[in-house]
């Protein structure tokens, strides 16, 4: 069964459920009441406050932990590096209850970290599907995270998506944008391409 993608409005972020976890938390948690018995975690693609504006109120409704890369997870509390301030708010206060790393597995899919857009930027995938949940690392249209933000690293973003240009993607999930379902794998291409040919 394909996830359920909750699209996100104005500047944030979508989010997804698949198998007990919702990617993401930038979406309304009104439009999460029906699926609240569905979610028993909350994995977050990376610290910025589109993807992380609602953790609190959505683990309070969903009674979900929440899990990201140990390397963005200072961001859930501190300011600058959580882009909180561009959206006139503040970081959500919270801590992790779960730090990945690279090659943990969370109900099935495996955390690739894919620093660049932040430094704790992760990607999750599904190899018996090929479906890819990307974050702002790469996006359905060719484009790619921006890494001129606090934090962000053109080389690290490079290698990221040179990586991920060598899995096998059909569904390709991203954190802004429509998903589609069929040749994620040329979407990502399409992005490798685009940022293979920037010169610092």
């Amino acid at each position: 069964m394909p996830p359920r993608w909750i699209p996100g409005q104005g500047y944030m972020a979508n989010s997804y459920i698949h198998e007990g976890v919702l990617i993401d938390a930038g979406v309304n948690p009104v439009v999460l009441k029906p699926y609240s018995r569905d979610i028993e975690l909350i994995v977050l693609t990376h610290c910025h406050y589109d993807h992380t504006a609602y953790i609190l109120q959505i683990a309070s409704l969903c009674g979900a932990e929440v899990a990201i890369h140990r390397s963005d997870a200072p961001s859930l509390r501190h300011g600058i590096s959580s882009m909180a301030m561009l959206f006139g708010s503040h970081p959500p206060s919270r801590e992790a209850d779960l730090l990945l790393e690279e090659g943990d597995e969370v109900h099935g899919l495996e955390v690739i970290h894919t620093p660049g857009h932040t430094p704790g930027s992760i990607c999750l995938y599904q190899s018996e599907g090929q479906y890819l949940f990307s974050g702002d690392t790469v996006f359905t249209d060719g484009a790619f995270g921006r890494c001129d933000l606090p934090g962000g690293d053109l080389r690290a973003l490079r290698r990221s998506i040179e990586r991920l240009s060598r899995l096998k993607i059909e569904g390709l999930y991203p954190g802004h944008g429509m998903p589609v379902e069929r040749e994620g794998s040329a979407h990502v291409a399409a992005a490798w391409s685009a940022i293979a040919g920037i010169h610092e």
